[in-house]
């Protein structure tokens, strides 16, 4: 049997194949000011103790403010939150395209910003990061977790995606 060899594409194609879930990752940026990322690449490490990971590009401006400050939140989006999740994958971000969109932060009182409206935010304190090729991954001991009510945001073969109702 011969096989071409993988390429970039084929690999993107083949990890899409797997659904998730739609995460944005926040942290602190300067006093009073939050960054995002969109990142599907999050997942749960281990219940004891309750750790998390999540992989940042190495050119990825959070990739600075989260070895800087070394706690983030993660915000897990609603069904409805497709624009929002394609603002926060874009690397300018504005205060006046926050307010068109709607966007609305919770600070705790370690100053880690959480994202209002969402279905779980969890803030994480770094642990330890690696360098992975062409990311970082980050390590996080969860610190909190508030649940809301509401239906995931899903990512699916490249496009957004909802749950279907049971039937």
């Amino acid at each position: 049997m011969t096989t071409t060899p993988l390429t970039a594409t084929d690999f993107r194609h083949a990890l899409g194949q797997f659904a998730t879930g739609v995460t944005v990752i926040t942290a602190p940026r300067a006093p009073g000011q939050a960054y995002g990322m969109t990142a599907n690449s999050f997942t749960s490490v281990s219940l004891d103790p309750f750790l998390t990971l999540v992989c940042v590009d190495q050119r990825s401006h959070l990739l600075p403010l989260l070895k800087q400050s070394r706690f983030f939140g993660v915000n897990v989006l609603k069904e409805h939150q497709q624009a929002i999740s394609v603002y926060f994958a874009q690397s300018e971000q504005t205060p006046e395209a926050e307010a068109k969109l709607g966007v609305r932060y919770r600070w705790t009182q370690a100053g880690i910003p959480l994202l209002e409206d969402t279905i779980a935010q969890i803030v994480c304190r770094v642990v330890a990061n690696y360098i992975a090729g062409d990311h970082t991954i980050f390590l996080g001991e969860v610190q909190s977790a508030d649940l809301f009510p509401g239906e995931p945001l899903l990512f699916f073969r490249s496009h957004y995606r909802q749950l279907a109702p049971p039937r």
